[in-house]
């Protein structure tokens, strides 16, 4: 099972801002959103914020609208946009949660919840940080 590093999600009230940070002041460029397909959202599943993109040409830099209500509305226990989180992607993500499972380390299971070709599960480190760990599934 392979694990790289792929992005760092911000959360804000105001995405344009913090995209404009990060573009114009700090020079990253900007990522279309039609290059990552999201979900349709409905009234119990999924996430219908505003979100932005950014990149060095390597790491990227997911930017999403706050919402408290994500885990509630997904009925699941972490909410990946109400502080941030960081994200790996991997290539087999069974073995992931098998992995995560053998060491009694608890996850929520978005699935493709958020994005259309991204498989999601998310889990706190020691320290209460959440992560991502996706696998492209199209």
């Amino acid at each position: 099972m392979k694990l790289e590093f792929h992005h760092i999600n911000y959360v804000s009230e105001d995405v344009n801002r913090l995209h404009d940070f990060y573009t114009r002041v700090l020079g990253l460029d900007d990522i279309p959103i039609q290059t990552f397909p999201r979900s349709d959202a409905t009234d119990n599943r999924g996430y219908s914020g505003k979100i932005r993109f950014a990149t060095d040409g390597q790491m990227q830099m997911h930017l999403a609208e706050k919402n408290l209500e994500v885990a509630f509305k997904n009925g699941e226990v972490i909410n990946p946009v109400e502080r941030g989180h960081i994200a790996f992607r991997t290539d087999d993500i069974e073995a992931f949660k098998a992995m995560l499972d053998s060491k009694e380390i608890p996850y929520s299971d978005y699935g493709t919840a958020f994005a259309k070709e991204w498989h999601q599960v998310f889990f706190h480190d020691p320290e209460g940080n959440v992560i991502e760990v996706h696998q492209q599934v199209a």
